[in-house]
């Protein structure tokens, strides 16, 4: 139907409704075969159709990590955890405005579970890296071994290698852990 052309009830196709009958024998709607349907979209009970659709802009960054990467990040991050007895955690973002300040308030945020967490905290875009120590974890890691973990992580990401390099930092505050 082009926009402002006017129809009657009448001239519109009538609704086809497909029934079937039921265990009891009255005639029930049927339910739209899945196939008909749109993929992410079913037919609800009231006969609405709910739909989920993909996200997606072209001003949404792609995604720095495959799905095997980002498994084996988790499990680095859960096996340091555990080793260490501190919560290593990676921030990958903006770090607006200023780098530091912006890294020290996402740390905050952890509450107080920060105490004993270790953040490392990456803005690929402006190429800064924090990391932050909570009181507890700063007397296991001092700022000479974050230094150290920060100045091999930023080799790898020169290199381009945002992965190894976070794994490589993880890798040393946990071996360096007291």
């Amino acid at each position: 139907m082009a926009t402002g052309e006017l129809t009657s009830p009448e001239a519109e196709a009538p609704e086809q409704h497909h029934v079937e009958p039921s265990h009891d024998g009255h005639l029930v709607p049927r339910a739209q075969e899945e196939e008909e349907l749109p993929y992410g979209a079913v037919r609800t009970a009231s006969g609405r159709i709910s739909a989920a659709e993909e996200y997606r802009s072209d001003q949404v960054a792609a995604v720095p990590f495959s799905s095997s990467q980002l498994n084996r990040l988790d499990d680095t991050l859960t096996l340091v955890s555990k080793h260490t007895k501190l919560r290593f955690s990676i921030y990958l973002g903006d770090l607006l405005p200023e780098p530091r300040a912006a890294a020290e308030k996402l740390h905050d945020q952890l509450g107080a579970a920060g105490a004993d967490s270790v953040l490392i905290a990456v803005d690929p875009g402006r190429k800064k890296l924090e990391i932050v120590t909570g009181p507890a974890a700063k007397v296991r890691l001092s700022d000479r071994v974050c230094d150290l973990a920060a100045i091999n992580m930023v080799a790898s990401f020169k290199e381009g290698d945002l992965f190894g390099g976070l794994l490589t930092g993880l890798r040393m505050l946990s071996d360096q852990t007291g």
